[in-house]
């Protein structure tokens, strides 16, 4: 199981190239769109690349997506890219006015606390399972993905880091075994990428974010889930009340000039 995490199955030692971050991308989108394993078709195609340039910023909050631009681009009728568009609707990458040409989704102050609250209350549930049930293996293959955090770190490959953050979480969540809570987590990532890769943009972030991960590491293995849950809360907490000072209360989209507290961290 741990050959298959995101970030694992990539070799990255000597880096994260705009290549290897597309396909991660891609992974997440196809795994949210519950395409994995799905024989792939055009709509499936225009949906897993379309929603991972916009996870990796060629789109920005807000953007237009031109339906016939697209067509032209995948040589093929305005139906399926629709089709697509609306998949990505579904999971809150895409919005579709009514008469008008669908777009990125811009984030407010509201959808962020939203977005945040809900993901931190699941991965403390997930956290907690997790000290209950880990195994001496599960939690050696934690420390492992913790060195190579710590590698990017001093490397400074946060883009890197950011991947194998996700491949922690995602671990985490295969460890608990609660399919029903895999399914809305996979679906929010798609939501908080942007996010996240905005607040692990600085050194500082990245060290505490770091440093998170280890104590929480320590909890399981210390079988604390109370401890656990704890550090999940107070780091996500600490992340949402900085970006809503940032945002300055709630009618600011989030564009690609927002800048994170270095101090927010983000697990």
């Amino acid at each position: 199981m741990l050959e298959d995490l995101i970030i694992l199955s990539t070799d990255c030692s000597d880096g994260m190239t705009a290549e290897r971050s597309r396909h991660c991308a891609m992974e997440v989108v196809e795994r949210a769109l519950n395409f994995d394993g799905v024989k792939p078709s055009l709509v499936s195609r225009i949906a897993v690349e379309v929603g991972a340039e916009i996870i990796e910023g060629d789109y920005t909050p807000g953007a237009d997506l031109n339906s016939v631009d697209l067509s032209q681009r995948y040589s093929t009728s305005r139906t399926p890219v629709r089709e697509a568009l609306m998949l990505l609707e579904k999971e809150g990458l895409v919005v579709i006015p009514p008469r008008r040409r669908p777009r990125v989704v811009g984030f407010e102050v509201k959808d962020v606390r939203e977005i945040y609250r809900t993901r931190c209350a699941l991965l403390e549930f997930i956290a907690a399972d997790v000290a209950r049930k880990a195994t001496t293996e599960d939690i050696a293959a934690l420390e492992k993905i913790c060195d190579r955090m710590a590698f990017f770190f001093q490397r400074e490959d946060y883009h890197a880091y950011l991947w194998s953050n996700v491949s922690f979480h995602d671990f985490n969540t295969d460890l608990s075994g609660n399919r029903t809570v895999k399914r809305i987590i996979d679906s929010l990532l798609l939501r908080t990428l942007p996010l996240r890769r905005l607040s692990l943009s600085t050194g500082d972030a990245v060290k505490h974010s770091l440093e998170d991960h280890l104590l929480l590491v320590r909890a399981f293995k210390d079988r604390d889930p109370n401890l656990a849950a704890a550090i999940l809360r107070s780091n996500h907490m600490r992340s949402l009340v900085r970006l809503e000072q940032r945002l300055g209360g709630g009618k600011a989209a989030l564009g690609p000039d927002v800048q994170m507290d270095p101090e927010a961290g983000d697990l």
